[in-house]
Formats: C-alpha cells, sequence, structure tokens
C-alpha cells in the first residue's frame, strides 16, 4: 500500500512538470514576444530532464557497506565506509544517503552523522565514510541504505531503500585487574584465592600421561626432550567449590559501570584459569554454569554487551527460587543499590553459602548517602565483605578483598 502510495505521488509529479511545460508553451504560442519564448525555452530543457529522470530507474544502484572497526568497545570510535555504484552515467545533480537502523540508541547518539548528501554529475562510484565517536554499549543493527535524488527543482523525487543488513556488537570496556586470591582450601591446609582454580599451577605434585585437553603450560617439557614422550605435570586440587557471580540488572545511574566492572572481573576469572559460574538476573534470566575457557568468556561478554538494566521486579523474589543459587557457597554480587532485601535473600537462597562478597559500584567522585551507608553496615552485621568501587579502582578490586 505505502508503495503504491509512493508510486501515485511520484506521477503526480511528472503531470504537474507537464503541465507547466504545456502552460509555458501555451502562454509563449498566445502571448508572443521575446519574453514569452525567452521563458518557455528557460524552461524546456529542466522539464525535459525532469520527465527523462522520471524513467530512469535507481534501483539498480548497488551498495555495499564495510565496517572497518573490527571490534569496538564502549565510548570507542566505529568507521563504516560506504560504495554505491550506478550502472548509467546519466547526469544527476546530488544524492541524500541514510543508514537505516531501528537502534533507537544508536540514533538518538548518532542521528546526524548516519546521513550525508553527495555530489554526483556523471560519476557512477559514490563512496562515503562516516566515524561514530563514543559508541553506546550494545547491539546495533544497520538495516540498509536509503537513497534519495531529485531533479533540479525537487519537483521529481525518487527514494529506494537498498536492504543490506550487519549487526555491531559494542562490548564493555575491561579493565585489566590485579588478580589476587581471597579463600581456598587445598588438601594439606587454606589459602587464598577469589575463585577455586580446577588446579593450581603453582604447586606440580608429579608428572603423569598426557591426556587431550590439557593445556600447553602444563607440559613437562624436560621428560619429553628425555623420552620424546608427552608427558603432563600434575597439580594439586582444590576442595573450594567455584565462585558464582550474581550481577543485579536493576535500572541504576552505575549500571554501565557495573557491567564493566563485571566483564573485568570475568576476563580476570579466565586468564588466571580460573572458574567461576554466572548468573545475570534481569527480566529474562541468563545462567553460565562455568566460564573457564575463552569460548565461554566470549559468549559471556556477548551477553554483556547486549544487556540492559531491565529488571522488574525485587531481585529478592527471584533469587529465593532460583535452583542455581541454593547449592553455592561463594557468591560475589555486583550491584549499584544494595538494600535490605537483597541482603537477607542471599543467604535465604544459598543455603550452603560460607563468603558472600559485595561490589557496590559508583561513579568517580560519587558520595554515599546515609541510607546506602545503613544497607552497608546492616551487610557487614551479617558477615557479608562490602566494597564500594568507582571506574579507577576497578583494576585493585581483588587487592581491596584481599586486605579484608
Amino acid at each position: 500500500m505505502r508503495r503504491l502510495n509512493s508510486t501515485l505521488v511520484l506521477v503526480g509529479r511528472l503531470l504537474f512538470v507537464i503541465f507547466l511545460l504545456i502552460s509555458s508553451f501555451t502562454f509563449a504560442m498566445f502571448q508572443g514576444g521575446f519574453v514569452s519564448w525567452f521563458i518557455f525555452y528557460t524552461f524546456l530543457p529542466f522539464a525535459l530532464y525532469s520527465i527523462v529522470f522520471f524513467f530512469i530507474p535507481i534501483s539498480k544502484i548497488k551498495a555495499e557497506r564495510f565496517i572497518q572497526t573490527t571490534q569496538v568497545s564502549r565510548g570507542g570510535k566505529l568507521i563504516v565506509r560506504v560504495n554505491l555504484k550506478r550502472l548509467s552515467r546519466f547526469p544527476m545533480l546530488y544524492l541524500v544517503v541514510k543508514e537505516i537502523s531501528q537502534s533507537a540508541q544508536l540514533k538518538r547518539h548518532a542521528e546526524s552523522k548516519l546521513k550525508t548528501v553527495k555530489m554526483i554529475g556523471l560519476r557512477q562510484m559514490i563512496k562515503w565514510t562516516y566515524e561514530i565517536d563514543h559508541m553506546p554499549r550494545g547491539e546495533h543493527t544497520l538495516d540498509g541504505i536509503q537513497i534519495e535524488v531529485s531533479d533540479f527543482f525537487g519537483w521529481i523525487k525518487k527514494t529506494h531503500l537498498i536492504p543490506l543488513k550487519q549487526s555491531v556488537i559494542v562490548y564493555p570496556n575491561v579493565t585489566e585487574m590485579v588478580y589476587m586470591p581471597i579463600e581456598t582450601r587445598y588438601d594439606q591446609g587454606s589459602a587464598v584465592s577469589p575463585f577455586n582454580l580446577v588446579k593450581d599451577t603453582t604447586m606440580a605434585t608429579g608428572v603423569r600421561d598426557y591426556q587431550p585437553g590439557d593445556r600447553v603450560s602444563w607440559i613437562h617439557w624436560k621428560s619429553f626432550a628425555r623420552t620424546q614422550t608427552l608427558r603432563t605435570k600434575e597439580f594439586e586440587d582444590r576442595q573450594s567449590q567455584d565462585l558464582f557471580i550474581l550481577v543485579d540488572r536493576k535500572a541504576s545511574t552505575n549500571f554501565e559501570e557495573q557491567i564493566e566492572l563485571t566483564a573485568s572481573i570475568l576476563q580476570a576469572v579466565v586468564r588466571n584459569h580460573a572458574s567461576a559460574a554466572f548468573l545475570s538476573v534481569g527480566a529474562t534470566r541468563i545462567y553460565f554454569p562455568a566460564i573457564q575457557n575463552e569460548d565461554q568468556l566470549q559468549r559471556a561478554m556477548f551477553h554483556l554487551a547486549k544487556v540492559e538494566a531491565d529488571l522488574n521486579q525485587p531481585i529478592e523474589e527471584i533469587l529465593t527460587k532460583d535452583s542455581a543459587v541454593s547449592n553455592v557457597t561463594s557468591v560475589l554480587l555486583i550491584t549499584g543499590d544494595l538494600t535490605a532485601g537483597l541482603i537477607e535473600a542471599i543467604p535465604r537462597a544459598a543455603k550452603n553459602l560460607k563468603k558472600c562478597t559485595v561490589f557496590v559500584v559508583l561513579k568517580k567522585g560519587e558520595k554515599l548517602s546515609k541510607q546506602a551507608l545503613q544497607m552497608h553496615n546492616l551487610a557487614r552485621s551479617r558477615r557479608m565483605i562490602v566494597h564500594v568501587l568507582s571506574q579507577d579502582h576497578f583494576a585493585n578490586a581483588f587487592m581491596e578483598v584481599g586486605r579484608s
């Protein structure tokens, strides 16, 4: 229906041009004189161009889009190049090129940069490169390229949408964190570690035959040099369970910082050969039973790139019904607002809970309210470890916990 309406409008514009041409000719015939014929002959080339332009198809224009920034982090720059190729050399005055996107966040952030005007003339190849600074985190879809052309006076206008769907994933910023253990038990005693490692690679107890899946860093190269047989170092196993990372997706002014802290912690877990379960609670429940290698980390990062602050009910109501929480022994809660309900719900939901660490994220320079201080004191009275972090302290978050 919309296409039919646009076609009728275009035909109406053509009839209007023909009407103007006939009117100017009739006026010259009946009026006579130099001025009348001068007006007609001056108008004639523009009218003829508009009539011919009506029959020139623009649907045959081909488009290619190249996203030149392979991976973008929040606040980074996106660089995109668009190539348009015309199949004819029919002269055109200009071309309006516009990126069509359904991403409300992207349009709100950079709508002016998603549109440009290019002078064409006889050119067949038109190139357009645009840059968007300070990209917001999320999945942004570019649905197609819309082109609009017109004759000299705007009598005949044509618009065509070239479907060209691509997605741009903007990941959260990641801070390199100093890894500082918290608490873990060994066969012979106790040590400190924030996450349960599958193996403690600092305490080799022997060697065994190589098995598929063993890390290259575990291979005993001296033994291999002597026997030409792959052997793997054996390490002392830890007996405590993996850390359980819980993210509160309640709407908060510090939500972006929460996501960046979560991403940084997960990266630190994997880079230090540790393992952690990860639960993201919002309008949808996203649960990763174990994150301990790069593939699992990338899946979690993909979730963190798209996640929104969409928790619309008290988190404590969800936790008490979540089976993944019931058996955990160590919880790391990341939130922007610690509430009394949350403080009560975690021990009630995690029946075997031995340690609960809470990272409350604030913006740099932001001060805690009196009510927030009361909540933190309440949590500490329940033997929870509470740390208030701003972005410039993310790197030392583990060290702060280690000193507790």
